[in-house]
């Protein structure tokens, strides 16, 4: 019996969550340099991440901000109904109830779990 290819190897969680995290921000448009201080990370990590080079690794904090991160993008993505252009528009404006502009508030850890609580409400069933 021969190994299975590489390919067809399944993929650790750190390899799941990073690809997760590396195509939520691009669908988002969030620059390397926001995403790498929302999970964390130096830029050159996030480089690396990108050339898959580097993955999250379970049980750290940057695999817990990036699973939060995930979180919020499929809120967004839901309430924008997969729309793009809505979602990166949100997360570029002011934002009355959250006082601040959702991308420069999801760079602290507060900030994040405040913008995911906001959105985790609007998607609520009334």
């Amino acid at each position: 019996m021969r190994a299975a290819p590489l390919a067809d190897a399944p993929l650790s969680q750190g390899a799941v969550l990073t690809k997760a995290l590396l195509r939520a921000a691009d669908r988002l448009g969030v620059t390397g340099a926001t995403l790498a201080a929302v999970i964390g990370l130096s830029p050159a990590s996030l480089t690396r991440m990108k050339k898959g080079e580097f993955a999250l690794e379970s049980g750290t904090k940057p695999f817990e901000l990036a699973i939060l991160f995930v979180r919020l993008f499929r809120s967004l993505d839901a309430i924008a109904g997969g729309d793009e252009r809505i979602a990166r528009a949100w997360l570029a404006n002011p934002n009355t109830a959250l006082d601040a502009v959702p991308i420069d508030k999801i760079r602290t850890i507060p900030g994040l779990m405040d913008v995911i609580a906001y959105l985790d409400a609007r998607r609520a069933v009334v």
